[in-house]
């Protein structure tokens, strides 16, 4: 029966495909409500399907386009759990390609406009496009101009963006009669835990972040960028600090001139994290910067630096200095997402006394208005606090330096 592999939501979605001539089906809303793995197995039925049409019209070899923000994305998101649930083994080419079904699966990203190059010119007969929203406009579009071929149809999932986000008001909002657009809630997967849900739903920060990630909904930021920051709750003192034996010492840097530049000396202890020490100024050439972190490395020991990836080549002098400097992870608002977490479950914690520019950065770190980007004002210190959390948490179970290096890289869409 559909029931036991498939919840209502997903049925519902999957008869209204059956019944309907669509050329665009979108599934948006909450994490973990069943978008991504509804659209993995619909992808499965499309190359069956473009198989199909393709035998009728005597095409040898039919292309189909796969879409993500960057190819690790794609690996992880939809080759591994197909290979998870029904033990695919999928060979590629040497341009990351792959055959399924007698179809040949161009995989590009979508991320950048780089990923224009891998489509343009083709004809295919479908895409799947995973994390919409976070595609380049261009290359969504040119991905849709690709699809061509007799009875091409697109699939696209994407978790939620602000309330003016092109594919909410060009697409999922037109009422084009091709469009299917379905939105989901995180109770929508009804296969969940019941713990689960409850602790998602007390943990995830109230406001913009609980209603995109468990209502599904497009809104936008709003006021503070860390509105559950506590100092009375989160501030330690330097000698509190100093009597926690942290399992690790990181650090994060923000490059900066007219503005401040900032590195940050953060422990980890556990899933806690704990702000150190900063150092925040104007006007220091990457000599200054390349003492600075060396005067850490005196006090901390061989620390990693996770430093902001605009700025390469200060990051290669940090290297050729020595120092552990790797490409931090810049996935603003997944790194906000976390930082205000581990706020919201008490589990940051900052010398506050110490940190003279966090102090004045905390409580005037704002949204754009409307909008889900946060202004790029009083915010150096605290990206330098992101750059080391987010980056940490996504590279920590790599304690090679050259894989932690690759997959920064892969989660900025570098590789």
């Amino acid at each position: 029966m559909l029931s036991k592999i498939y919840t209502p939501k997903q049925i519902e979605i999957l008869k209204a495909c059956r019944n309907s001539d669509w050329f665009m089906l979108i599934n948006h809303g909450a994490k973990r409500s069943g978008k991504t793995q509804l659209d993995n197995d619909l992808f499965l039925a499309e190359l069956r399907k473009v198989r199909q049409t393709a035998d009728q019209l005597g095409i040898d070899t039919p292309q189909y386009i796969l879409a993500g923000y960057s190819l690790g994305n794609i690996q992880d998101n939809i080759l591994t759990e197909l290979s998870n649930k029904y033990g695919f083994e999928f060979k590629f080419d040497k341009y990351n390609n792959f055959n399924l079904f007698g179809v040949k699966v161009i995989q590009t990203s979508h991320g950048s406009i780089s990923g224009l190059g891998r489509i343009r010119g083709m004809t295919a007969f479908g895409a799947y496009i995973n994390e919409a929203s976070l595609a380049n406009q261009e290359v969504f579009d040119e991905i849709k101009a690709r699809c061509s071929g007799k009875g091409a149809r697109i699939i696209a999932d994407t978790n939620p963006d602000h309330p003016e986000h092109w594919l909410l008001k060009d697409y999922i909002k037109s009422g084009a009669s091709g469009i299917l657009s379905n939105h989901f809630s995180l109770d929508d997967n009804t296969f969940l835990d019941e713990r689960y849900v409850r602790e998602i739903k007390a943990t995830t920060p109230k406001g913009m972040f609980y209603d995109r990630g468990v209502k599904g909904l497009w809104v936008s930021g709003d006021g503070v960028v860390y509105p559950q920051f506590d100092r009375q709750k989160h501030s330690i003192t330097a000698d509190q600090a100093r009597q926690i034996n942290f399992d690790r010492i990181i650090a994060g840097v923000d490059w900066g001139w007219e503005h401040y530049g900032a590195i940050v000396a953060i422990g980890v202890k556990g899933r806690s994290y704990c702000v150190i020490e900063e150092d925040a100024t104007k006007h220091r050439y990457i000599n200054g910067w390349i003492e600075a972190a060396k005067g850490m490395i005196t006090r901390y020991g061989n620390i990693p630096f996770y430093c902001d990836p605009a700025r390469p080549e200060h990051i290669a002098a940090f290297q050729k200095a020595g120092i552990q400097a790797y490409f931090g992870n810049n996935r603003v608002l997944s790194g906000i997402e976390a930082v205000a977490t581990l706020m919201q479950n008490d589990l940051f914690m900052i010398v506050y006394d110490e940190c003279p520019r966090f102090r004045e950065e905390i409580f005037k770190y704002i949204w754009k208005k409307n909008s889900a980007e946060p202004l790029k004002e009083m915010d150096d210190v605290l990206c330098a606090i992101r750059y080391g959390i987010y980056s940490d948490m996504t590279v920590s179970t790599n304690p090679e330096p050259d894989k932690q290096m690759d997959q920064a890289k892969k989660l900025k869409g570098m590789i």
